[in-house]
């Protein structure tokens, strides 16, 4: 990796940018810097390039002038070379940390409030289907991977992932599987959307895309709605009705169906969506929770607000609580004290 090796080995990195004209950039606490690290020119870019897809199979030229590739370490890169980049080839790494985060240490980190923490928990134990959204780099792989320490044990886990990102090694059933782009000679492709379709016969109790982005949406909606709640996605959007769009458009994709067909699809399939934030100076957090359903007057989905927090320096603001909250002690989920202690909390 020539002078990235020391960037690689550095815990506190999460994120290399190699620009134009070889200088490198890091991603350190959600900020952006230059480094002193830099390659000499152009073709020393290239070289790097060729040599870390070479052994996984790739090629990379002006008839693919990009690529998205998985390090064996786990790290993801994205490579761009001319003409599509015509300053030159440029680089991303996103490295993979080993490291997953509990909920309550996402609470100690002031990314989420204890009673926010404690709705999440109840939320998945209690199977309801959540879509984490968010802008890159807003901590919405770091949330799902929380997510997933509060799924009983005994439950079957079938994880999706364009590349392998979600870690949920402390759970002992979970079958990771991840999609696989096309070989040099145009070969060997796996998508996402047959990956769903594949983890609907492997007897799953939840199926965790790891991020939705097209025709798949349409396959893991269906999924969510014939006895597979509880599960969970991540899904670029800026608001829980932006998310709702994308989905709609990303299920048009694959068939023209109307939109509130789809949007029926929607309001039924998810039960919440949990917005995530990068504020400025880098600090990520949870800015809102949202509950979703399908209105059959209007043909809509609805979104009722439920939390919202406007900055990590701020306290957050409780709207509403679901009416799945007072299941809870039916169901043992939570103690009845445990169950008034929190509504409680909500009103200080």
């Amino acid at each position: 990796m020539g002078p990235l090796e020391p960037l690689l080995a550095d815990e506190s990195i999460t994120e290399i940018t190699v620009n134009k004209g070889g200088a490198v950039w890091v991603e350190r606490d959600g900020v952006m810097r230059p480094t002193e690290a830099s390659f000499a020119s152009d073709a020393q870019v290239r070289g790097l390039i060729d040599r870390i897809l070479g052994p996984l199979g790739r090629r990379i030229d002006e008839s693919s002038p990009s690529v998205s590739a998985r390090l064996p370490q786990g790290h993801r890169v994205h490579a761009v070379v001319p003409p599509v980049s015509p300053d030159g080839p440029v680089l991303a790494i996103r490295k993979f940390s080993r490291k997953v985060f509990s909920l309550p240490q996402l609470v100690e980190a002031g990314s989420l409030e204890q009673e926010a923490a404690q709705f999440l928990h109840w939320a998945v134990a209690s199977r309801q289907s959540i879509a984490v959204l968010g802008g890159t780099g807003s901590g919405k792989t770091t949330l799902l991977n929380a997510l997933s320490l509060s799924i009983p044990t005994e439950e079957r886990i079938i994880t999706i992932e364009d590349s392998l990102e979600l870690k949920f090694s402390e759970h002992p059933q979970v079958v990771r599987l991840e999609a696989r782009h096309q070989n040099a000679e145009g070969l060997g492709e796996v998508t996402i959307r047959s990956l769903v379709v594949d983890s609907l016969r492997m007897r799953p109790d939840r199926i965790i895309v790891g991020e939705c982005r097209g025709g798949e949406a349409l396959d893991m909606l269906t999924a969510m709605n014939t006895g597979h709640d509880g599960s969970l996605t991540t899904l670029h959007a800026n608001s829980p009705q932006e998310c709702i769009d994308r989905l709609v458009t990303m299920c048009r994709y694959v068939v023209d169906l109307p939109p509130d067909v789809i949007e029926a699809q929607i309001g039924h399939a998810f039960q919440l969506m949990v917005q995530t934030q990068r504020h400025r100076g880098g600090r990520r957090f949870i800015s809102a929770i949202a509950a979703v359903g399908f209105c059959p007057d209007t043909r809509r989905c609805q979104v009722l607000p439920l939390y919202q927090r406007l900055s990590p320096s701020e306290e957050g603001q409780w709207l509403e609580v679901p009416e799945w909250v007072d299941r809870l002690v039916e169901e043992d989920l939570a103690t009845e004290e445990e169950v008034r202690q929190w509504r409680r909390a909500l009103c200080r």
